[in-house]
């Protein structure tokens, strides 16, 4: 059994002899160490072997017995390998389940791999037997841990109260998702990751270098030491799993996140979806893609115009910007694979970038926007009652269409919108 806890030198010698016993001796005999050690042994001998609580504690009360049952001569003796076997291995389609059901309520910290759900284990298992693979909270909580979430409360106290539509935006979105995908048009979240200074400045992390040879670099992070800053555009494809990445040198204004996405419909999008009726796009509530942008609005309709495409927007609620997909399945990622290495040029930011790679099939293509976006473009009253702009029953400000002209629009076959 392996051990999970820093192991004394006495205990690793009897580990090597718990190995040699079988299911009943072994239960018994860490019992009786967990005997010795008084309050907190249980706990330590569960850490230590790997068996589980009840197990020692079955174990325990054996003890207690003037003969213990399992080393009664001819007493049952579980075979190697017996037992109840896990949940996957006798319900298929389960793991699908409880993927579909985490998909609609996981978030990240784009800085690292950890994610999160707000929904507790004993709902999650409520919602999974309701789909026909009964289960308890703690099973689903071993499948959490194995699969690298973590179970944390989603109020954000700093930020004040949740705004009470929160959760509505949460589902009309994912019915949205739902929507466009089973018609086999394109769904795209996209966001702006943190800007980075590009020069021989320290990157938090650690990579493999001969001893005594760590790479130099600044000693103060001063932006005139470098060559300036980098921001990094995101447009992930919730369905394909690929992503593009436009790596902007001036300002994050809407005019670079509308091009960002053209070059996204440019390099990937129009080759994956040919035949695409409209397409959805996922976004924060603020920042160059916020929902009370005029400048962004206008950006937008003007690529609609130019794809021939109408395109559909939904807002994530104010506050809730780490539910968006690409911060856990693209920004997270990103942050791992340039860990520990100085992002001394942009031509380093795009190749790392370009390199990530996740085992679930991830690919991303980088390149380097060198066009100057000014700030502070001011969008008349007139100009934004001459877009094709549609607003959705639920939240208008949240969620809205916008169309092509007429003469824009691209044909297709009628499909329920």
């Amino acid at each position: 059994m392996a051990a999970k806890a820093l192991v004394s030198g006495t205990e690793k010698r009897w580990l090597k002899v718990l190995g040699t016993l079988n299911e009943a001796q072994a239960r018994l005999f860490v019992a009786e160490r967990a005997l010795a050690l008084g309050r907190g042994g249980i706990s330590r001998l569960c850490h230590l072997t790997g068996m589980s609580r009840p197990t020692i504690t079955k174990g325990a009360a054996e003890l207690q017995r003037p003969r213990p049952v399992a080393l009664v001569e001819g007493g049952r003796i579980r075979r190697v390998g017996g037992g109840r076997k896990r949940i996957e291995e006798v319900q298929p389609g389960v793991d699908r389940a409880l993927t579909r059901i985490l998909e609609e309520t996981t978030a990240g910290d784009p800085m690292s791999l950890l994610k999160w759900t707000s929904k507790s284990t004993r709902v999650i298992a409520e919602e999974v037997t309701r789909r026909g693979f009964p289960m308890t909270g703690v099973t689903v909580a071993r499948w959490l841990h194995d699969w690298g979430y973590s179970l944390q409360a989603n109020v954000k106290i700093l930020e004040g109260p949740q705004h009470p539509d929160r959760d509505a935006q949460f589902r009309y979105i994912n019915t949205a998702v739902k929507a466009f995908m089973r018609t086999g048009d394109p769904v795209i979240s996209v966001d702006t990751k943190k800007k980075e200074l590009v020069g021989a400045f320290k990157n938090a992390g650690r990579t493999w270098r001969p001893t005594g040879r760590p790479r130099p670099v600044c000693t103060h992070d001063f932006p005139p030491l470098g060559e300036g800053k980098a921001i990094p555009y995101g447009t992930y494809d919730v369905a394909q799993d690929r992503a593009l990445v436009n790596v902007g040198m001036t300002h994050d204004t809407a005019a670079f996140a509308v091009a960002s996405i053209r070059r996204w419909w440019q390099w990937l999008g129009k080759k994956t979806y040919p035949r695409a009726a409209r397409l959805l796009i996922c976004a924060d509530a603020g920042g160059s893609n916020g929902n009370r942008l005029r400048a962004w609005k206008v950006q937008l309709h003007a690529l609609a115009t130019e794809i021939g495409v109408p395109i559909t927007v939904a807002h994530y609620p104010p506050g809730t910007s780490k539910w968006n997909k690409i911060e856990h399945r693209l920004f997270s990622f990103i942050s791992m694979n340039w860990k520990g290495t100085p992002l001394v040029s942009y031509a380093t930011v795009v190749n790392l970038i370009g390199h990530t790679r996740t085992r679930s099939g991830l690919r991303v293509k980088a390149l380097l926007d060198t066009r100057a976006y000014a700030v502070g473009t001011k969008i008349s009253a007139g100009a934004m009652r001459d877009l094709q702009l549609t607003p959705h029953a639920f939240h208008p400000e949240w969620n809205y269409t916008l169309a092509p002209p007429p003469a824009h629009a691209r044909t297709r076959t009628k499909r329920q919108l």
